[in-house]
């Protein structure tokens, strides 16, 4: 007992002469027995603590702004714990946005496709923290973004607040463009977002139900049931199919009245839909829609949309005229986002129509800010304004002409810079970029020659008219979130080993390869379980196996096996049991 007394005697005093040591007191007193040597472990556990406290401040503090495809994508594979992340977004899930034509109708339904955000991110190495707002602006001078809470009722009373960042991840996609027509914002439905497919949901549905009340006219019943899809792209497309497939079977059964004043109107301001596609399938489209009685207007551009009635105009003829209509879906592309437009401003981009960023996705005009995915697009530079820099770098022994083995030399780093030059040699059927110097000097021998700068300049004229925009697809999005992960998952090791090729205006290389796009192939749902799949390797397929190879891949790309199971019973519900058509 004496030396038991004489342990805690001493141990009081320490704890007078060092407080922070009062947990240590308190474990030693709680466990009696052997607490001294759970004191040395909790002791030295504390130490470690300390030590973690330390390295976590200095963790550089990274902010993704959006939970669409490329934001969802980057938080997914990023796996280097010497960051501390922070996402903000105004919505607390991610959307399988794909598959929104399908929500519209009952096909899947709307919780099948998302999945939290948290529940992504919680079982990761990486510190990542959400908050459910909305950013209004954001300072690159002063590092900061500046949000708005998306809650209806803030009880803190604080409706904006600032986060101060040191790198910054911009992905908050595009919003739909209107083209300034009037009316469009006010009497349209979108196809952007969940919300937005489940307000069509619940318009289709009351669509029919006022068609069907004894007191109208047939006329009536017409105008009412008269839905007209603006633009003829993929999402329009899939629309219109599924909008087709569900009245054919299953509103048509449960609402006998009104299934014969049902029109469908695709309008499309240029000559043919799926522009994107190849003309097998932009054929087989339209013919099948004219099979099934879907009215297909193309050379049609919209002029004004009001309550009842949209107004169109032939391009060729000039022509005008307007018809009623009960519903109206607005598909025709992409526009700027207001905080966009803003932060171009700021940084010098105002006379740009959408964020322009290099081909390592660091937006132009900064240094540690990223945009991804709809909000942003790649400004490639291109090949003749570095010939000169390319030309210096290539001729090594500073001879004033440039030999074909001096430029084989080079050509990998040319080629992963400047990537239009491979599809340039490509679409040429050019084997390797030797060709293209033969060519540039006639029926000389690939050895014999020997180019000055002009005669470089000459070769490599044409190779810039290959450079084409990314599409504004999940498919890009989803890359160049994985890509820029990679990119921060290997930073410091990168800083000190540089990967990406010469730095062509100056010394050494660049710390990264540049992002480079690699298309996986499409697909173009047509309705009656017929796909329309193009595949790289110019490999089209249309019909019922299309539409299986569809099921299959879109299933595998759900964010979750939850999701997945999801949408899998949603397909299998309605094989047996149909589309649900309550209006909820």
């Amino acid at each position: 007992m004496a030396s038991s007394s004489w342990f805690f005697d001493r141990a009081a005093s320490a704890f007078r002469r060092n407080p922070s040591a009062s947990k240590l007191l308190l474990v030693v007193a709680f466990t009696g027995s052997g607490g001294g040597l759970l004191a040395l472990s909790d002791a030295k556990q504390q130490t470690v603590d300390v030590g973690s406290s330390e390295v976590e401040n200095k963790k550089k503090k990274v902010v993704v702004l959006g939970t669409g495809w490329a934001g969802t994508s980057f938080l997914k594979n990023l796996k280097n714990p010497s960051y501390e992340v922070e996402v903000i977004s105004p919505r607390n899930y991610f959307a399988f946005t794909p598959l929104l034509p399908s929500v519209t109708c009952g096909t899947v339904e709307a919780r099948s496709i998302v999945e939290p955000i948290r529940k992504i991110v919680k079982k990761k190495s990486v510190d990542v923290r959400f908050c459910e707002a909305e950013c209004i602006s954001i300072d690159p001078v002063s590092k900061k973004v500046y949000c708005q809470s998306s809650q209806d009722t803030n009880l803190l009373g604080k409706e904006e607040f600032a986060v101060d960042y040191d790198y910054l991840i911009i992905a908050i996609g595009a919003r739909s463009n209107t083209f300034n027509i009037p009316g469009v914002v006010e009497n349209a439905h979108f196809l952007k977002e969940v919300e937005d497919a489940q307000r069509i949901r619940r318009s289709v549905i009351d669509c029919f139900e006022r068609a069907n009340l004894p007191t109208l006219s047939d006329e009536e019943r017409k105008k009412i049931l008269h839905f007209v899809i603006v633009g003829g792209g993929p999402t329009g497309v899939e629309f219109a199919a599924e909008l087709h497939d569900h009245v054919t079977e299953d509103l048509g059964e449960l609402y006998p009245i009104a299934k014969d004043f049902v029109k469908i109107t695709l309008l499309e301001a240029t000559d043919h839909i799926l522009n994107m596609f190849d003309k097998r399938i932009t054929a087989f489209a339209e013919e099948k829609f004219k099979r099934s009685g879907i009215n297909l207007k193309t050379g049609s551009m919209v002029t004004k949309v009001t309550d009842k009635e949209i107004s169109m105009k032939e391009i060729k003829s000039g022509e005008l005229s307007s018809v009623p209509y009960g519903m109206v879906v607005w598909s025709t592309g992409i526009g700027t986002r207001p905080l966009i437009m803003d932060f171009m401003k700021k940084i010098g981009q105002s006379n740009r129509r959408v964020l322009a960023t290099d081909e390592w996705l660091r937006v132009e005009g900064t240094g540690n800010i990223y945009a991804l995915g709809d909000c942003a697009t790649i400004n490639q530079r291109k090949v003749m304004e570095d010939i000169s820099a390319i030309f210096k770098k290539a001729d090594k022994d500073g001879s004033g002409t440039l030999t074909v083995k001096e430029m084989q030399e080079a050509v990998n780093d040319i080629v992963e810079r400047y990537p239009q030059v491979e599809l340039y040699l490509k679409n040429n059927q050019m084997k390797n970029i030797a060709e293209l110097l033969v060519e540039a000097q006639g029926d000389k021998t690939k050895e014999s020659i020997e180019l000055n700068i002009e005669e470089f300049k000459s070769a490599l004229s044409q190779v810039d008219t290959q450079m084409k925009n990314l599409p504004a697809t999940a498919q890009v999005a989803a890359q160049q979130g994985t890509y820029l992960a990679d990119c921060f998952n290997r930073m410091e090791e990168c800083e000190r080993n540089p990967e990406g090729p010469i730095r062509f205006r100056g010394e050494g290389r660049h710390r990264f390869r540049p992002f480079r796009y690699k298309h996986l192939g499409q697909f173009a749902p047509l309705g009656g379980e017929q796909t329309a799949a193009q595949l790289p390797g110019d490999w089209v397929s249309i019909g019922h196996s299309s539409q299986w190879l569809w099921y299959s891949v879109y299933a595998s790309k759900q964010v979750s096996w939850r999701t997945r199971a999801l949408v899998v019973s949603d397909w299998m519900r309605r094989f047996v049991f149909g589309r649900d058509s309550s209006r909820i």
